[in-house]
């Protein structure tokens, strides 16, 4: 019986992971991150191809892992599995940002903050509202999501808010949110509910410290604007 001929792939995949042993991903390729990246979920394909072609839908890396799961199951060669794991990959880079925003004083800090928002919220296709919860220090108690809405639709109610903070027995709290669209302007909209949250918060002696807007790979901060919402 003869032996058949390995596919070319699989001895290039194992290159691939060797070049990565050897000497990390420093000047590589999306495509070549990508590459590596579904040799992992996808065991017996040539996932250069794929890679390439996500790359193409989707432009970036970056692009890849804010996309919809169903949006990549449309995708030749990426099954319901190999779509879970690029999810799981953004997920777990927002955790390990999460992470470092513990135990840091988050006003001496505030790039922390916007890098965090910025992986957290980029990419998604509806509005997301944040809030994280501050002690005396300045530090990270909790955050939550506290409503997700529709594509430029973000209602959130100041009571709700209140509560959330109470909660936590926190002294201050930064809110933020995304604009999917890609625009940083606040609208009169975001302006009305930042001045409704303050002045609610206010009635139980806590601050609201900031309102951040993520929008594209940038962000929009009422603070750093000199918008009042302390007072």
């Amino acid at each position: 019986m003869s032996n058949l001929a390995k596919p070319d792939y699989i001895g290039h995949r194992q290159r691939i992971k060797e070049k990565y042993e050897k000497s990390g991903m420093e000047g590589w390729l999306d495509y070549e991150v990508l590459e590596l990246v579904l040799s992992y979920a996808i065991p017996r394909k040539d996932t250069k191809t794929i890679a390439k072609e996500l790359l193409s839908r989707f432009k970036t890396l970056n692009g890849v892992l804010d996309a919809d799961r169903k949006e990549l199951q449309g995708m030749n060669g990426v099954s319901k599995h190999s779509s879970l794991f690029l999810n799981l990959l953004k997920d777990i880079s927002v955790l390990y940002v999460e992470k470092g925003i513990h135990n840091k004083d988050l006003l001496s800090t505030p790039q922390l903050v916007y890098d965090y928002l910025k992986v957290s919220l980029k990419g998604l296709t509806d509005e997301e509202f944040k809030m994280l919860f501050l002690d005396s220090r300045n530090q990270l108690i909790a955050m939550e999501t506290l409503k997700t809405g529709t594509v430029n639709r973000s209602i959130v109610f100041p009571r709700k808010v209140v509560e959330r903070a109470l909660y936590h027995h926190s002294v201050g709290v930064i809110v933020a949110h995304n604009h999917p669209a890609g625009s940083l302007e606040p609208s009169q909209e975001d302006q009305d509910i930042t001045m409704a949250i303050r002045e609610a918060l206010k009635t139980v002696d806590i601050a609201l410290l900031d309102h951040i807007i993520i929008g594209g790979n940038d962000y929009f901060s009422f603070k750093e604007s000199r918008i009042e919402i302390e007072g």
